[in-house]
């Protein structure tokens, strides 16, 4: 096993084999050690920070793009395009909807889902659309950001 998956909390590594053995297919140690550590983020995470936080897992980027693809599909999680049009990645999907409110910080860029902000339950579309997925996106400073200044 990965080495950065040793240092994460044994629970994130076993749920993570969970979701995974859940979708019927190959259980592999990218897979639990992306998934895994997405479960224990508080934020999204874009390709890159997960290839950062990884380091030690000698994951590619192409592999772990595939990974993330993957998670993706499965709807083990869900991809956010940011306000710089960066794409992040966050666990749960399949715990509860993907339309939730979604905060960027305009100064570090942190995205985290709000799933307990409520959004309009119904939307009238012009006729012959169909909504499939709402996306809401707050933009403002974090918390951290906050005490910065």
């Amino acid at each position: 096993m990965f080495n950065s998956v040793h240092t994460m909390q044994t629970s994130y590594v076993d749920q993570a084999r969970t979701f995974i053995q859940a979708t019927k297919a190959r259980v592999t140690k990218p897979r639990v050690s992306v998934l895994a550590l997405l479960l224990g983020q508080q934020e999204s995470l874009s390709h890159h920070e997960i290839q950062k936080r990884l380091s030690d897992a000698a994951l590619d980027p192409v592999t772990l793009y595939r990974v993330l693809e993957w998670l993706t599909d499965h709807q083990l999680v869900h991809r956010i395009a940011g306000a710089d049009q960066a794409w992040r990645f966050s666990a749960g999907s399949g715990q509860h909807k993907h339309e939730h409110a979604h905060f960027q910080c305009t100064r570090c860029a942190m995205m985290t889902c709000f799933t307990d902000i409520g959004l309009p339950e119904k939307m009238t579309l012009p006729e012959g659309f169909r909504s499939e997925e709402v996306e809401v996106l707050i933009k403002g400073t974090c918390p951290n950001c906050n005490k910065a200044r």
